[in-house]
């Protein structure tokens, strides 16, 4: 056993437009830290970094007010051997942008903790525990960003079948573009406004869209992908609280994209387009939200980024 682990947990899209709370995509290039050393009494928190480096003025030092402590403490207390856990958490997901920054701060407590215990859990068994993070930060048990997080690549996880979560095919030559525009979405508040039911033609549209989806994913169909890669129920919900989401989108699909949606519950929007077109689409898209007095970042992904690890 250590005495000390860091984990690394990267962002990620949830719903990946297609797929309300059950579809996932892990990211490269930007993700959360957070080391664990054993310490004295349960589980506290040390420190709390911004991106900088500096002392996070936002986020909480509380362990029953982070993901990153609350999944560490169920994990901690269920297989935990006495004592306590000492966390330090380094943010690089910008809250409340749709990238899955509860998510990543969760996964990377449980995966650092886990390297503490006399007999660490497989990576898959996790899960229910970085889930309790995500619980708290949303207000409900969702995987989508947690499961493509903690596993990397493309993660199918519908509710009715947690704790099991499926990664899935994904086709060649496909990435994900990313754009973040510098805006603030709560997620919590973006699931209460959600209307509680949609038509019988909405839910079977939406069925054959996601059923279409993956079968194109797994085919490696880019026409079939072009054409099922849509967001009839939630999206249109949404679209309002980012207000250059349609300038963005817009933009994404003229530069090739096949299909663009918003990441989570936003700000961030997302598109699918060909690895050649990738950097050609990040700057149409920024250029875009650019455009529309909005500054943003971006990021190009493969659909198989790799999931958490730990790092030291």
């Amino acid at each position: 056993m250590s005495d000390t682990s860091t984990a690394f947990a990267p962002a990620s899209i949830g719903n990946l437009g297609v797929g309300f709370d059950m579809l996932g995509l892990a990211l490269t290039g930007v993700g959360d830290r957070v080391t664990a050393r054993r310490g004295r009494d349960g589980v506290r928190i040390a420190d709390v970094f911004d991106p900088s480096g500096e002392p996070h003025p936002v986020l909480s030092r509380d362990p029953g007010r982070n993901t990153a402590s609350i999944a560490a403490r169920a994990l901690w207390q269920a297989h935990g051997d006495g004592g306590g856990i000492e966390l330090e958490i380094h943010k690089g997901v910008p809250l409340q942008s749709g990238m899955g920054s509860s998510a990543a701060s969760a996964v990377a407590g449980a995966v650092a903790v886990n390297a503490l215990l006399e007999d660490p859990l497989p990576t898959r068994d996790l899960l229910p525990f970085a889930l309790e993070g995500e619980r708290y930060a949303s207000g409900g048990i969702h995987a989508d960003n947690v499961a493509p997080s903690l596993l990397g690549g493309m993660v199918l996880c519908p509710p009715a079948l947690l704790p099991n979560a499926i990664p899935l095919r994904t086709p060649e030559g496909v990435s994900a573009v990313l754009v973040h525009p510098e805006l603030k979405v709560h997620t919590a508040d973006a699931r209460r406004s959600l209307a509680e039911s949609v038509s019988r033609q909405q839910w079977i549209d939406q069925q054959g869209y996601l059923a279409g989806f993956l079968t194109a994913c797994a085919y490696g169909d880019l026409d079939l992908m072009r054409a099922t890669l849509k967001d009839i129920v939630i999206e249109p919900q949404r679209a309002a609280s980012v207000p250059c989401f349609p300038a963005i989108r817009d933009a994404a699909l003229d530069a090739g994209a096949l299909g663009v949606s918003l990441s989570g519950s936003g700000p961030s929007v997302f598109a699918l387009v060909a690895t050649g077109l990738a950097g050609e689409l990040a700057l149409a898209m920024e250029t875009a939200c650019g455009a529309q007095g909005v500054e943003c970042q971006s990021w190009v992904s493969p659909m198989t980024a790799p999931g958490a690890r730990l790092e030291h």
